[in-house]
């Protein structure tokens, strides 16, 4: 959950040295990104009203941004919807699958959120598929424009704000800084967000005494704890991590969240809300298939990354195993559900 907020301050950091011309593996990066989280700290703490009015605007602007600037890059292609090079392979492709799943998470900012919803019964589900049907349309032109301007090897090169890159054959240097400060926007709105769904989901896994909760000396509501607890973490990962590399930890956290999630609801919950079983196994395999590409691929190229994964899991589950196996959760509690 956190590696994402982690992961949008990386790009933020990085999009903004690009900017004024500065190296993205340099100190500044991090020094940026943890400012973001402390941007974001601070709007978050200021109220629910501050966090819905900043969401609304920087959604518009991003959302109409990005297809803005990407469709330029498109047409300076030729509408070509081919790359122009490179074979990935079957294994590739699939591997890369991963790296995508980050991207839509956006969606568990709404499940998140839901006890700030209206009629959140009605309007979660609908609010999940027109989050993820607007980004696969943002997304899809994105990638389109990206991959049919720039060579791989320049993709490779510019990974961090290929966007932006793409653009300027068709807006010249005018639309490359346009792009970036659309990137800067959509980054910030991003982290506000989900800062304010991870803090709210902690304190309601706190409240169900799922989690362990200390206040340590400060002052305030549960809600007010965990935004504290989410920006630190999210912070210390900003710092000692780059930004590929967050990326694949987020990939291998949320794939083996998404199975335990489906496994769980496919055992205990599904005749309770009308689960399809094979829907859920479906979700399982498909789930199962991505990371161990990935985790191969990754293994070969980033061994490292692919034994943090693995031992931050480990701990993870140890830790709540633990505090469990000490505070079981009556049978039949309101709270489980």
């Amino acid at each position: 959950m956190v590696i994402s907020e982690s992961l949008v301050a990386c790009t933020f950091g990085t999009y903004t040295l690009q900017a004024f011309g500065g190296d993205p593996d340099r100190v500044l990066m991090p020094i940026l990104g943890v400012g973001l989280i402390v941007f974001a700290y601070l709007l978050n703490a200021s109220g629910t009203r501050s966090v819905g009015l900043w969401s609304i605007v920087t959604a518009v602007v991003k959302v109409g941004g990005i297809a803005s600037f990407g469709a330029p890059g498109l047409w300076a292609s030729g509408i070509s919807f081919v790359a122009t090079g490179g074979e990935l392979g079957v294994d590739g492709f699939v591997a890369s699958i991963a790296l995508s799943i980050p991207a839509f998470k956006g969606f568990t900012t709404i499940t998140n959120s839901g006890a700030e919803i209206t009629e959140p019964h009605r309007n979660v589900g609908r609010a999940i598929v027109w989050s993820i049907a607007v980004c696969v349309v943002v997304y899809l032109l994105v990638a389109f424009a990206v991959g049919s301007s720039l060579p791989l090897d320049r993709i490779v090169a510019v990974k961090d704000y290929a966007l932006a890159e793409a653009t300027q054959p068709a807006l010249g240097q005018t639309g490359f800084y346009l792009t970036v400060a659309l990137a800067l926007v959509a980054t910030a709105s991003g982290l506000v967000a989900s800062v304010f769904a991870v803090s709210r989901m902690l304190a309601m896994l706190s409240d169900m005494k799922m989690i362990p909760h200390s206040h340590f000396g400060m002052p305030g509501r549960i809600k007010d704890h965990t935004l504290v607890y989410t920006v630190v973490v999210a912070a210390f990962l900003t710092v000692f991590f780059d930004l590929s590399r967050i990326a694949s930890l987020g990939a291998f956290f949320y794939l083996v969240m998404d199975m335990i999630i489906h496994f769980g609801v496919f055992r205990h919950l599904r005749e309770e809300i009308g689960a399809k079983g094979w829907v859920l196994l479906t979700a399982i395999a498909l789930d199962a298939s991505v990371l161990l590409a990935f985790t191969w691929m990754k293994w070969q190229s980033d061994t490292p990354i692919v034994v943090t994964g693995i031992v931050g899991m480990a701990l993870v589950f140890l830790f709540v195993g633990i505090f469990l196996a000490r505070n079981p959760v009556r049978e039949g509690a309101h709270e489980q559900h």
